[in-house]
């Protein structure tokens, strides 16, 4: 097993970031990858319970993934078990996501961990997705 960690400033107060990375209506404003469209999903990480979200690109690519909100400490982080589903809507291998929100001199920083993932290139591969992700949240504050 390995881990993928990334950390990302925002020019918001701490509140305004756990927000962003929790409640629905923001979710569903960034999540996903540049170029990626949100379609069917029930993003909504202030409470504890499951959560899906399915993902549309160009050329008809489409990503399903899903989980279990399992730990909420507002305005400070929330976590979440992440797995993607084949082209039979099967669940695979199973991770761990932790959001920390940390205030900063400017604002709040979002620090994202993702854990238990199977090996280095999937590790590398959820790098440059949230990567690309994190560019479509600092894209909601501007």
């Amino acid at each position: 097993m390995t881990d993928a960690r990334l950390e990302r400033d925002f020019p918001v107060t701490p509140d305004r970031l756990f927000a962003a990375v929790t409640n629905p209506a923001d979710l569903s404003r960034w999540w996903g990858p540049e170029g990626m469209a949100l379609g069917d999903h029930t993003l909504e990480f202030t409470k504890l319970g499951p959560w899906h979200s399915v993902i549309h690109g160009d050329e008809g690519r489409t990503m399903k993934m899903s989980g279990q909100v399992t730990s909420l400490d507002p305005p400070k982080s929330v976590g979440f078990t992440w797995a993607w589903h084949d082209e039979n809507d099967a669940r695979g291998h199973e991770s761990h996501v932790t959001f920390t929100i940390v205030e900063t001199a400017d604002g709040a920083k979002l620090i994202i961990d993702h854990r238990d993932l199977q090996d280095e290139d999937q590790a590398q591969g959820h790098s440059r997705g949230w990567t690309s992700t994190l560019n479509c949240l600092a894209a909601l504050f501007e």
